[in-house]
């Protein structure tokens, strides 16, 4: 069972992302597959949690819209770059709902869990609760100012929103107040001593360092109780009753997404499920990114334990890779997103798929696996043109044209007696390197691994080299055994070639099917019970004519990208200091923000009506509330509005004023409120009622 950390549907993914998770998970995977293992690989877009609201905020949207934009997309990217799931789902699927819907109520059954009434921070301006990505401040580690209420991305701390200096709230700018709620807990203090001998003693060997440090870290400095649930309207309801407003914790129903996203494959192939998450015998690997530690290593391994699942073996997590100097971060531009590079590489020219190869290699090549990497475009460019095209397809398309030139386009015989040392050191240097490149792949060292592929056609033009097959055919017709040796050398060529297909497939899939088509045979040549044979292609058979795998990156290709790398962050730089000052100005001159555009139909959904205030009283133990009764001629409504500060109750009555009449009933107070006054409000916080020039039958629309 293979996972592959579900990305945000928040927005585009950059290469770091495919870089981090995606890519080694995949070659592990092709590798499994070659052997003949059964397994079975998933992923899928991750579509709850507060970046999506966010987003939607930001582009003027919908929820619901966003993840309907960005999950096609990212699908349809990792395809393109040759990353082969067996399924890719998304987090808003019914079947994913019910399946973490089960999985909370199985453990809260069972007594799993816990809940606490906690003093939480809530925005009085936008009178909702704050999930950790809606509040701001300056993190107590390294000092950054835009630090999140769940994690500092400039550093990459983990926090909570207690811990943040001057926290504020990114709805409206302002500082929250706590307020009261209840919520229920994952304890996972009950559980250290199950994860301290977990990680520490059955893994501190396999695991990488980085992980079973960061786990040790967490575990000895105490675990706490850890929320599974948040006030938030976007995401699962959380099927409990007495719940109402509240949802699943976005990382405690990402993981179980896995799970779902295994049932749905299973109905998809009419398999069963259950093994990959319950049988013993399955190995469970999940590859994520190191910022996904402890959801992956401490948190998830608890719910399955709780939940009667096996546990992972493997957590592979890959440390972060920065680009051109810096950190990755689309926000300010220095990014490469997946959708761009295929774009501008892959889709404009014929034989696009080897520029996603040369992707592939590159960032396996330079592999955070124990330590940041960076990206760059000259790296990109000595790696596709140092390795790719001088070394690998060199020795391909040598092989190719002499083979058709000395040959006659056949795979000639082998002749025994006449090997020689050289023969011989090739054909073990075979042998050895399907050894190595197995053990580094069931140890998760995709880039040593890919070094040795490339090694051994290094070794291969090497020996082409020695044997100067060109040289001996000048000696035809003096040397008896000209023909044989050059045949000799072909032969060890052409099975050496054909070996190498099955050692390159797992990282560049795109090029071993291309070299599948230049031998004429089929895929199932891949498997890697093949690799290290030299009777792969036969005697007499026929092969295509020679074609370039890979051609060279020029340097102005990577001029232009680095300028329009610059570009873009200067753009964004701009954009930023514009709105900031913008929003100043604004502010100097009592000016509100806009908030983000809307299109007719979200205006359209809302039931504007004027209605008259016939009774205004103060709520008791509540400051700011008054308790209206408005009449809106079909009916009479109990509204609350938070307007005491600013008028007596009794100056009001009478009153005709405008509401939103289809807005959800919230109870404050005990009471319950069934619409909201519009009002204004001027520089100096002085609120105006929205209400008709001239007096009109209560109940009218406006439009």
């Amino acid at each position: 069972m293979i996972t592959a950390a579900l990305p945000y549907a928040n927005g585009l993914k950059h290469i770091g992302h495919l870089a981090g998770a995606y890519l080694p998970a995949d070659i592990y995977v092709r590798y499994l597959k070659a052997q003949k293992r059964d397994v079975v690989f998933v992923c899928g877009s991750d579509e709850h949690g507060t970046a999506i609201p966010i987003q939607a905020t930001k582009e003027g949207t919908t929820a619901q819209a966003i993840i309907d934009k960005y999950h096609p997309i990212i699908e349809q990217n990792f395809k393109d770059l040759g990353i082969a799931f067996d399924i890719y789902h998304r987090t808003s699927d019914p079947l994913h709902h019910t399946t973490a819907s089960e999985f909370f109520a199985n453990l809260e059954a069972k007594g799993d869990l816990e809940t606490k009434t906690t003093e939480q921070y809530f925005d009085e301006t936008a009178n909702t609760f704050l999930a950790d990505r809606y509040i701001k401040g300056t993190c107590p580690s390294c000092g950054n100012t835009e630090a999140y209420g769940d994690q500092c991305e400039k550093c990459g701390k983990t926090l909570s929103p207690e811990e943040l200096i001057n926290p504020v709230s990114t709805l409206s700018g302002k500082a929250p107040i706590k307020k009261s709620t209840t919520h229920w807990y994952l304890p996972l203090n009950r559980h250290e001593d199950f994860l301290r001998n977990w990680i520490s003693k059955e893994h501190a060997d396999d695991w990488r360092p980085a992980v079973v440090g960061q786990c040790k870290s967490w575990i000895d400095g105490g675990l706490q109780p850890r929320a599974v649930t948040r006030d938030l309207d976007w995401g699962i309801k959380v099927p409990i009753k007495g719940a109402e407003g509240k949802v699943l914790y976005v990382w405690f129903d990402a993981p179980i997404g896995y799970i779902s996203a295994t049932k749905q494959w299973a109905i998809n192939n009419n398999k069963d499920w259950s093994p990959y998450w319950n049988d013993k015998e399955t190995k469970l690997v999940h590859f994520i990114g190191k910022d996904n530690i402890v959801f992956h290593c401490i948190i998830f391994p608890v719910m399955l334990k709780l939940h009667g699942n096996i546990l992972p073996e493997n957590v592979p997590a890959n440390e972060f890779m920065n680009l051109e100097g810096d950190k990755m971060s689309t926000s300010k531009g220095w990014s490469i997103e997946m959708e761009d590079y295929i774009n501008k590489w892959i889709k404009k020219e014929n034989g696009g798929e080897a520029l996603a190869d040369c992707l592939r290699f590159y960032l396996t090549s330079i592999a955070p696996e124990s330590k940041d990497s960076e990206f760059t475009w000259k790296g990109f460019q000595d790696a596709v043109n140092g390795e790719l095209v001088s070394i690998f397809a060199n020795f391909i398309n040598r092989t190719w044209v002499l083979m058709h030139k000395l040959c006659n386009g056949k795979v000639p015989p082998i002749h025994p007696t006449l090997l020689d040392d050289e023969d011989r050191a090739i054909m073990q240097a075979v042998k050895d390197t399907k050894e190595k490149i197995t053990n580094l792949l069931e140890q998760y060292k995709f880039r040593d691994a890919q070094f040795e592929v490339i090694n051994l056609a290094r070794l291969g033009n090497q020996y082409m080299q020695k044997k100067e097959p060109w040289i001996v055919a000048k000696q035809i017709g003096t040397d008896v055994d000209a023909q044989a040796k050059i045949d000799n050398c072909m032969h060890v060529c052409l099975q050496l070639s054909a070996n190498l297909a099955i050692f390159i497939h797992p990282f560049l899939p795109f090029t071993a099917k291309k070299m599948c088509h230049l031998m004429k045979v089929v895929d199932k040549i891949l498997e890697w019970e093949n690799a290290g044979e030299f009777n792969l292609l036969k005697v007499g058979y026929t092969l295509r004519a020679p074609e370039l795998l890979f051609r060279k990156i020029e340097d102005d290709e990577i001029a232009a990208e680095l300028a329009q790398l610059k570009a873009n962050a200067e753009a964004k730089k701009i954009k930023m200091e514009n709105t900031t000052t913008a929003a100043q100005d604004n502010a100097e001159k009592g000016i509100a923000p806009l908030k983000p555009e809307i299109v007719f139909d979200d205006f359209g959904k809302i039931d504007l009506r004027v209605g008259t205030i016939v009774e205004a009283k103060k709520v008791e133990k509540a400051d700011k509330l008054l308790e209206l009764l408005v009449d809106l001629g079909f009916e009479k409504r109990t509204i609350l509005s938070g307007i005491a500060m600013h008028f007596n109750p009794e100056d009001i009555v009478g009153k005709q004023v405008t509401i939103v009449a289809n807005l959800a009933p919230r109870k404050m107070r005990g009471i319950e409120s069934k619409g909201m006054i519009l009002m204004a409000e001027d520089a100096n916080g002085k609120l105006f009622f929205v209400n008709p020039n001239e007096t009109i039958a209560a109940g009218s629309t406006i439009a």
